[in-house]
């Protein structure tokens, strides 16, 4: 029973510094632009001229 007064705050604790990782990702512009990466994956612009 001891074990429990560590670890239900312990997974209170990560869970809360998860939603905070995950708060300050969606204000810091992470999933702004969903589609960009896919059409940027297609592109040839590394291909040199030919």
């Amino acid at each position: 029973m001891n074990v429990l007064a560590y670890l239900v705050p312990l997974a209170l604790a990560l869970g809360l510094a998860g939603l905070g990782a995950f708060l300050w990702s969606m204000r810091a512009g992470q999933y702004d632009d969903l589609e960009g990466a896919s059409h940027r994956v297609l592109d040839d612009d590394d291909l040199p001229e030919k």
